[in-house]
């Protein structure tokens, strides 16, 4: 992994942390760096993945103590809830379990549950049929009247009377039938990725790459056009990492996801900032700039460190190719570094893949205009409080804060650290673009824009 550029002082800090006691999340914010990166250098250190010691030793706990004294029907109500979509926290009281014991179930579970709207299939007996054979059973007819009464063959009723009764009674109970005939369709099975060792070797590589899982899939079926067994959906990826151990996916794979979460989770203001003079609103950009078919069209913003180091970079994004720049502010973030920053913005890209720049209300592009008269840019402000205005730019910053952490200090990364950064997400993989790069889709213009130069 080489650091991902870091300075070797900034890896022995992460080193020095662990050392002391602190674990990975702690370690990296002490040291600047990404909770993924911590991880893996605690790994390749002492050789051992934290979060596999830490759920083992819980699948230990949790042997020691099976159900921690909790009904079954009581843990099937609180999945029920949870499925419906109450947080834990609802969840437990109204299962009349403990909140504690909610939480551990919802993060065993990874957050993921079978749909509350899953039914059985007609060829099997249901809920409702089953009440219906309680009763005709209790009414003291016969097997096969209770068959012809229900639509079904003797021999099911009967294989569903002998198979459901009560132990120690011996009376047949349609709730606890129902239950079981449910808990037995969940047999274990191996997922795709269990299976596929190769598949799953080269998942596993992508997202330790920084690709989403939606990216991981679609960018399997460019690699592999021809080879159906290198295809993997999405969902598939999310529950063998969530899900754990389904798939053989590591665990610690979820500091390499952009929220870093281990759980799935479902899914007025007044304007504070100094005023721009002369600036020119969002509305009247041209109408080709609206969409993503002409070239040359640039979303921006400012990606803020910590507030005692008072430092940013800044980020530029094209919206037909999405290709990143990254702006180092080593000066700081005032108006006139940002507009110097953009004015000697390096790169020997044509004129035509300079049009138009739409930024946030920030004062920081109070002197658009120079910017403008230095490089023939025009400068756009998008309106206050609507990031979806810039949504292409709002993308990249939350895909640049898991290299650009909140609360560091920015200024402590170099020019070539920042294009390093650069570097991996232009050859990320897009869904827009068929799972193909920003740099493939640049590359591709400046190739049409070649021939078409050259042409007689």
């Amino acid at each position: 992994m080489a650091g991902r550029g870091l300075p070797p002082e900034r890896v022995q800090s992460v080193l020095d942390h662990l050392a002391a006691g602190l674990n990975p999340v702690r370690a990296a914010r002490a040291a600047g760096v990404s909770k993924s990166f911590a991880y893996e250098l605690d790994r390749k250190v002492s050789g051992v993945s934290r979060l596999a010691a830490k759920r083992a030793a819980a699948a230990r706990r949790a042997a020691a103590r099976p159900g921690r004294g909790v009904r079954p029907e009581r843990v099937r109500a609180l999945v029920d809830l949870l499925a419906c979509g109450l947080n834990p926290n609802q969840a437990g009281p109204a299962a009349g379990v403990s909140k504690s014991f909610a939480y551990r179930l919802h993060h065993t579970m990874g957050g993921v549950y079978r749909p509350p709207a899953t039914t059985y299939s007609d060829r099997y007996l249901d809920r409702e049929e089953r009440y219906e054979i309680a009763r005709l059973r209790e009414a003291g007819l016969p097997i096969r009247e209770i068959g012809r009464r229900t639509g079904r063959a003797p021999s099911t009723v009967s294989r569903e009377l002998a198979r459901n009764r009560d132990p120690r009674t011996g009376a047949y109970q349609p709730e606890r039938a129902d239950r079981l005939a449910w808990q037995r369709q969940r047999r274990p099975k191996g997922s795709k990725l269990a299976r596929g060792p190769v598949l799953r070797a080269r998942v596993q590589q992508l997202l330790d790459k920084r690709y989403s899982p939606e990216q991981v899939s679609g960018r399997l079926k460019v690699l592999y056009p021809d080879d159906p067994a290198m295809r993997v959906s999405h969902e598939t990826i999310y529950q063998s990492i969530y899900v754990y151990p389904r798939g053989g996916l590591r665990r610690e794979l979820t500091a390499c996801l952009r929220t870093g979460r281990d759980v799935r989770r479902r899914r007025g203001r007044r304007e504070m900032r100094g005023t721009i003079i002369a600036a020119v609103p969002i509305g009247q950009r041209p109408p080709e700039a609206q969409g993503r078919l002409v070239p040359g069209h640039h979303e921006g913003d400012l990606i803020m460190g910590s507030t005692a180091s008072n430092s940013a970079v800044g980020t530029i994004v094209e919206r037909t190719t999405g290709y990143l720049t990254l702006l180092p502010l080593p000066g700081g973030h005032d108006a006139a570094s940002v507009a110097d920053a953009i004015i000697d913005r390096p790169g020997a890209l044509p004129a035509w893949f300079a049009k138009t720049l739409t930024w946030d209300r920030g004062t920081e592009l109070a002197q658009h205009q120079r910017i403008t008269a230095a490089t023939g840019i025009a400068v756009y402000f998008a309106d206050p409080y609507s990031p979806w205005q810039r949504g292409s730019n709002e993308n990249i910053n939350g895909l640049l804060r898991e290299y650009l952490p909140k609360g560091t200090d920015l200024s402590n990364y170099t020019p070539a650290q920042l294009a390093a950064i650069a570097d991996e997400l232009n050859d990320r993989p897009r869904k827009r673009f068929g799972y193909h790069t920003p740099r493939e889709q640049l590359a591709k213009l400046l190739a049409d824009d070649q021939r078409v130069a050259t042409t007689p």
